[in-house]
């Protein structure tokens, strides 16, 4: 499992990253349930991923972050990136974000890609 927290913060709302090889649903929910045990995460606004199964299955949640999900599928997709998930976390700051949300998750999945 990578993390890298404090990629971004925009108007009081902060992002980070994180992903790790990912095979099953199973897999992909155990994943998040570890990244939920650090307190920091699991008090956050949203934990948005997405994850390409190796057998061609997607899976996303987009976990109130409407959209989000289907953003991070379509980077790994992109990427032809299967097998791995990738968790976009915000604390919400007290500022509606309006579209730069999405620009927000994408840089965040950029930065993992580029780092990981």
């Amino acid at each position: 499992m990578k993390i890298f927290e404090a990629v971004l913060s925009d108007r009081g709302s902060k992002y980070a990253v994180s992903g790790g090889a990912c095979g099953s649903k199973a897999e992909a929910q155990a994943f998040l349930k570890a990244l939920c045990r650090n307190k920091k995460f699991a008090k956050a606004t949203h934990n948005t991923w997405a994850v390409m199964l190796p057998c061609g299955t997607p899976l996303k949640n987009d976990d109130g972050e409407s959209g989000a999900g289907m953003v991070i599928l379509r980077m790994l997709e992109r990427e032809g990136l299967s097998g791995e998930i990738v968790v976009v976390t915000r604390w919400y700051g007290g500022t509606k974000l309006g579209g730069d949300r999405f620009r927000h998750v994408q840089d965040c999945v950029r930065y993992y890609l580029e780092n990981r």
